[in-house]
């Protein structure tokens, strides 16, 4: 049985380029500040909403 001494290196290049493209992939499809502010403000005004109506359900 042959021991190959490189595999350790090809594994770590191989790793090392799959994370640079799981980055570069991410970076592509990470939603702008825009979808993330409009995102954000719909959850409040669900929170709002929500809030609005537990509080009409215990007449507050």
């Amino acid at each position: 049985m042959q021991h190959n001494s490189c595999g350790t290196g090809n594994f770590l290049l191989g790793m090392t380029a799959g994370m640079m493209a799981g980055a570069a992939l991410g970076a592509v499809m990470a939603p702008s500040s825009r979808q993330v502010k409009r995102a954000a403000h719909r959850a409040a005004k669900r929170v709002n909403d929500m809030v609005d109506h537990l509080a009409d359900s215990m007449d507050f």
